[in-house]
């Protein structure tokens, strides 16, 4: 397994195509795992476990997931909100589930159907269960920088929320800018104050470009030595439960960017500027992100 000084995990089969009108086929999201493992990508959120009728582009999960060959390296993430999804994504086969609660009550209601305070609870024993399982687990914590039902969403309101998910300590946690609005500045005193909740525990972040800040939070976010950055293949995915909530970071916006800047990704950038036009075409619009039209450096 190649050293890397910050890991990509991949979510444009489950963020990258939750929210596409263009229903894609469980062969083609097969292929785009199977793309992205090639491209060296070695964690990948590779689906949601959820309510069909809520997400219809999500409803293949299991199988999905039966189609897929993992190579030995590889981490296969099955999202979940609820108890049912957990147990949904152990059966299936995902040696990680990412477990998600919003920093908002009115997000919260809207994505997962019940209060916070009920979604923390069900973590708890989510945890045990997965500890018992012999599964990874990272909670994120979705609308860290914002909401788009209550706006503001104050950082001490996402740390207390994160102090309450530490309690039942994941092996990595996760702040998601679900509606692309934080600043670097919001990154880097986030991302402090969260290390002082635990010196050990792994931290993500999952950015979305909706406005613009994407890329620069990346930068702020490794300046502030989180371990791992979510982005999609392409730069596509939104969230059905957040109005107007655009693209991911592009993984090869992501890679380029890190890479010039002397950061280890393990990732080979042409084959995942291929990946993201080949899946273009299924999803019938080209890819948002800057190198799919730019390409990298001259020769």
């Amino acid at each position: 397994m190649k050293q890397v000084d910050v890991e990509i995990v991949e979510v444009s089969p489950r963020d990258g195509l939750q929210n596409e009108k263009a229903l894609i086929s469980t062969a083609d999201k097969a292929e785009l795992i199977n793309r992205a493992l090639a491209a060296g990508l070695r964690r990948l959120e590779v689906t949601s476990f959820v309510n069909p009728k809520r997400v219809p582009q999500m409803a293949d999960s299991e199988a999905l997931m039966a189609q897929l060959t993992r190579p030995d390296d590889v981490g296969f993430i099955g999202l979940a909100l609820n108890q049912r999804g957990f147990d949904r994504a152990l059966a299936a086969g995902c040696n990680e589930v990412n477990f998600v609660v919003v920093a908002s009550e009115t997000f919260n209601q809207r994505n997962q159907g019940v209060p916070v305070a009920e979604t923390l609870a069900s973590w708890a024993v989510i945890r045990n269960q997965a500890k018992a399982a012999g599964l990874l687990t990272s909670v994120t914590i979705g609308a860290s920088f914002g909401c788009p039902f209550e706006g503001e969403v104050p950082a001490s309101r996402v740390l207390q929320i994160a102090e309450a998910v530490m309690q039942h300590a994941p092996d990595e946690l996760a702040f998601a800018d679900t509606i692309g609005c934080g600043v670097p500045t919001q990154v880097t005193q986030l991302l402090k104050e969260a290390r002082g909740l635990s010196s050990d525990v792994r931290l993500r972040c999952h950015f979305h470009n909706t406005r613009g800040t994407g890329i620069a939070n990346v930068v702020a976010a490794v300046e502030a030595g989180v371990h791992a950055i979510d982005a999609s293949i392409g730069g596509f995915g939104g969230c059905p439960f957040a109005p107007a909530a655009t693209g991911n970071v592009a993984t090869e916006d992501v890679v380029y960017l890190l890479e010039r800047m002397g950061l280890r990704t393990g990732v080979d950038l042409d084959a995942v500027i291929a990946a993201a036009h080949w899946i273009a075409g299924p999803l019938g619009k080209s890819a948002p992100s800057a190198l799919s039209r730019a390409g990298g450096i001259p020769a």
